[in-house]
């Protein structure tokens, strides 16, 4: 009897968990709750400017907005060189990944703008 109950328990769970999957999947739903996820997220949603600075590394080291996107995403947030409690813009240091990782943003994030103040090739 309490097989029998675990048995359609399990079924149903999995028939649940296999509609919730596609039905989140549609909506493009993001899970973002690290604290690397939360601060990308922050930045990317906000309109994204860049400086001199940044535009000159840009051009010779030949890195696109695509690359600099790609880091937004899928970086890691080095909150030991970061400043997220300055007041009125915060500014983060932000590592690539895998193919990017010689590359290092410095971002100062205010409330409506997001501006990509330094880009460090290594």
């Amino acid at each position: 009897m309490l097989t029998k109950r675990i048995f359609y328990y399990l079924i149903g769970l999995s028939i649940g968990s296999i509609g919730v999957y596609f039905f989140w999947q549609k909506k493009n739903a993001t899970f973002d709750y690290g604290m690397d996820a939360r601060t990308l997220k922050t930045i990317r949603v906000r309109k994204i400017a860049y400086s001199e600075n940044a535009k000159n590394v840009m051009r010779n080291f030949d890195i696109d907005t695509l690359k600099v996107n790609t880091i937004l995403k899928n970086g890691d947030v080095d909150f030991g060189k970061s400043k997220p409690r300055q007041k009125p813009c915060a500014d983060y240091y932000i590592t690539g990944k895998k193919e990017l990782e010689n590359i290092n943003l410095l971002v100062k994030r205010c409330d409506s703008i997001a501006t990509i103040e330094k880009i460090m090739v290594n």
